[in-house]
């Protein structure tokens, strides 16, 4: 998944009268199909790697119906969402420019500084969650090449944790560049990148369905034998984590919004964008977790391009993986800039700042020294925290379960209430709560799976010792 914040004073985007839009502004060109083409490039990524996975936990008849009902909620919530770019009249309103912009001009007071902690929080476990998954497909590519030199069956292991450290290095020197994540085309890269492994995917699950003759898998998933009652239980709920964290994108969706110009009023060119590229979605989503699972059945791997289930053609599985790294370096920092932008604003008072002379050029890189310890302290953390809890499908799932309730429901609802003015015990009012409590126990049942399929792993983990 690629994240964007972009910033409040936009760069010019396109004519009109004098080239500003109704609040002095630089005018918005954007439209239906641009906004569903920035949602789908931004939403497609590391979320597409345990569906299969996810699918095999759930089966044929859970599986789908649940990638199908979390399209139908983010879909809903959206719509809530799209009404809430403008405070109070939905066509003339003062624009939020940001999510956050959103939360604090609709509903200010605690709401602000609860959705900033949830929103920290989050960008914190994603990135460690793109740790992980960048070690295992570095770690992919080394096996891959063994498994080429010496055949399929070679033991061929490696350890992660060399890996690991690698990634955190580079992001630890990437970080201390600002505003890395605004550079014009880290996220063409990273979208390509995106398109690039999710397509690979899908390909190969579909090659391998059509070499064993058959679509495995069944309508309850993974069997009882293979895991235990209770394990199975565990293992549905958190499959439910690992598919709403491929579809969250609400902290992006007020952003992408805000390139959309007016008239018609961007809330309406918004919902149909948001349909398009939802169903799209999903219809992705569907091809992607039906071919993983219906290639490997009970047995499909947990990342799918680096647990290999696919041993050939080699240089395909090198490519994908080196596309998902390629993909994650960028992610990383896309994610982790606007946490960093804002704990430097919160505790940053004076500033120690370092000229350092680059040799070749006039100019020099100034250096921030809280930013320095700061955001390598960071980077340690989450690299650190990879190697403790090396677990993709866990990890993943809880970081998707904590987000999903409080970002893409609870604020879209009372901000659509707020704004909307519904009254309390309304017929409307009743239906998005009901909307929001069943998103709310979906979400406690997902961290719930997660948190125990964690647990369970750390009982037969040896910390730094995870190999593949």
């Amino acid at each position: 998944m690629i994240s964007f914040e972009f910033a409040p004073d936009l760069p010019p985007q396109g004519g009109g009268l004098n080239g500003v839009d109704d609040d002095g502004r630089s005018r918005r060109d954007g439209t239906m199909w641009m906004a569903s083409a920035g949602i789908i490039t931004a939403v497609i990524g590391q979320g597409v790697l345990p569906l299969a996975w996810a699918m095999a936990q759930l089966g044929w008849l859970t599986g789908l119906a649940a990638l199908l009902i979390f399209a139908a909620a983010i879909i809903c919530a959206s719509v809530l969402l799209a009404n809430c770019y403008r405070t109070g009249d939905s066509i003339i309103g003062e624009r939020n420019l940001t999510y956050m912009d959103a939360i604090r001009n609709i509903l200010g007071g605690a709401n602000v500084k609860l959705c900033e902690l949830v929103y920290c929080l989050n960008l914190f476990g994603v990135v460690i969650g793109f740790t992980i998954a960048a070690s295992m497909s570095m770690t992919a590519i080394n096996r891959s090449n063994c498994f080429h030199d010496k055949g399929d069956k070679s033991p061929c292991q490696s350890f992660s944790y060399p890996y690991t450290i690698a990634f955190g290095i580079t992001e630890i020197v990437l970080s201390q560049i600002r505003n890395f994540d605004k550079w014009p085309k880290i996220s063409i890269v990273a979208a390509v990148m995106s398109l690039t492994y999710s397509t690979i995917g899908l390909a190969l699950g579909i090659a391998k369905v059509a070499e064993n003759g058959e679509v495995k898998g069944s309508l309850t998933g993974i069997s009882l034998g293979t895991v235990t009652q209770t394990q199975k239980i565990w293992r549905s709920f958190q499959a439910l984590g690992n598919i709403v964290f491929a579809y969250s994108f609400a902290i992006l969706f007020i952003e992408i919004q805000d390139t959309i110009k007016s008239p018609p009023p961007e809330a309406k060119t918004m919902r149909k964008a948001t349909l398009i590229s939802v169903a799209g979605l999903a219809l992705f989503y569907l091809l992607c977790g039906s071919m993983g699972y219906g290639a490997f059945g009970d047995m499909a791997p947990g990342h799918l391009l680096a647990g290999f289930g696919f041993f050939s053609p080699y240089w395909l599985i090198d490519l994908s993986n080196a596309a998902i790294t390629i993909h994650l370096v960028i992610a990383y920092q896309v994610h982790a800039q606007p946490l960093f932008a804002f704990m430097e604003k919160q505790f940053i008072t004076s500033e120690i700042e370092i000229e350092i002379p680059i040799p070749g050029f006039r100019s020099s890189y100034t250096l921030c020294v809280f930013q320095l310890i700061w955001r390598t302290i960071f980077v340690i953390a989450t690299t650190v925290i990879s190697m403790l809890l090396p677990f993709f499908n866990e990890v993943i799932g809880l970081v998707g379960a904590l987000g999903f309730w409080p970002l893409t429901v609870y604020f879209p609802v009372e901000m659509y209430i707020a704004q909307m003015k519904i009254h309390k015990w309304s017929t409307k009012w009743i239906g998005l709560q009901i909307l929001s409590i069943a998103c709310l126990i979906i979400s406690i049942a997902a961290t719930m799976g997660s948190i125990a399929g964690i647990v369970l792993r750390l009982q037969s983990y040896k910390p730094f010792g995870t190999s593949y």
